[in-house]
């Protein structure tokens, strides 16, 4: 009898858990930081799935039959937005037609920066010093046709779209995840909240020992493969002095390699910083004939493991290329 009861007892108890469980939002989210960040908000409710895997680079992809699936379930998607993946905002549109989308890109949380288009990012400066008022309204002029072209050919905005790398957004976007995953699932809603206050104190944390980390070796000059680090250097006081390729990581022109190559060889650079995704022959390139050393970086942490502690793994471990990089 008691036998019977016990086990009776027992699959009542296992239906109601999985009753709970599919109360759960499904989730699905496009490249492993923002993974990270849902994940961390969700921790001990629900496992969101990671939509763009390791590796692969977010402005091309080509879905695979279980991330569509991931979409096609989904209740919420969360993603950086069209300017990063164009590609994905129309599988969003097809398969996730019902789904509530957050795109971080265009929330009032978000702090945006300019997208800098020049090989070299403070040249505008030096045609202001040495150029009349007639030169810098021609150098203007130029810029502005430069960034409308640029617009016209990849699909861009005026912004940056690696607006990830900034932890105080990363902290911000904690709560507007939090109360997404609330309005869909009140029950469960102060976990969501306690979860964000808590991954605010550990990105505090991780903040205080990237700043650690790179304090000693302020004021080294570096250049990126590809402009995808501007809201990482602002948020930590660690300019680059330029870039390979620009943002969306397209194949730079001779002028853009010649133009880094010279900095290179004449200005004292310590580092060129390669990525896992992308060419690795052009960093050879503009190497050639220099002193300057080389590490492999990557702003989508594809080396780590996804989950909750992606986030502030990925920003110690880019300060520790950096600091390495000599």
């Amino acid at each position: 009898m008691s036998r019977t009861l016990s086990a009776s007892v027992l699959i009542t108890f296992l239906m109601g858990s999985a009753t709970a469980r599919a109360d759960v939002p499904q989730v699905a989210v496009d490249i492993a930081p923002v993974h990270s960040l849902v994940a961390r908000v969700m921790d001990g409710v629900g496992a969101p799935k990671l939509i763009v895997p390791a590796g692969a680079s977010p402005h091309e992809y080509n879905l695979r039959p279980s991330e569509a699936e991931a979409l096609q379930e989904a209740d919420l998607v969360f993603m950086i937005g069209e300017d990063l993946a164009p590609w994905l905002e129309n599988a969003v549109e097809t398969l996730a037609a019902g789904a509530v989308v957050t795109e971080f890109l265009h929330a009032d949380e978000t702090e945006l920066l300019d997208l800098r288009e020049n090989a070299l990012f403070e040249a505008h400066v030096h045609d202001d010093e040495h150029g009349d008022d007639h030169d810098e309204d021609e150098h203007e002029e130029h810029a502005d046709e430069a960034h409308d072209d640029h617009e016209d050919e990849h699909g861009h905005g005026a912004h940056d779209t690696h607006v990830w790398l900034s932890p105080d957004n990363a902290k911000a976007w904690l709560n507007l995840i939090a109360a997404r995953l609330s309005a869909a699932d009140p029950d469960n809603a102060g976990s969501y909240f306690a979860n964000a206050a808590a991954g605010q104190v550990e990105l505090d944390t991780a903040i205080a020992e990237v700043n650690g980390v790179l304090e000693p070796v302020r004021g080294m000059n570096f250049i990126v493969f590809h402009d995808a680090y501007q809201y990482f250097e602002t948020a930590f006081d660690f300019p680059a002095a330029g870039a390979i390729s620009v943002s969306d990581a397209s194949e730079p022109g001779p002028a853009r390699i010649a133009e880094i190559q010279a900095r290179i060889r004449n200005e004292g650079i310590d580092c060129v910083l390669a990525e896992p995704q992308f060419n690795a022959g052009l960093v050879a390139t503009v190497l050639d004939g220099t002193d300057a050393g080389t590490t492999v970086i990557d702003p989508l942490g594809s080396s780590l493991d996804p989950g909750k502690d992606l986030y502030p793994t990925l920003l110690k471990s880019l300060a520790s290329a950096l600091a390495d990089c000599r």
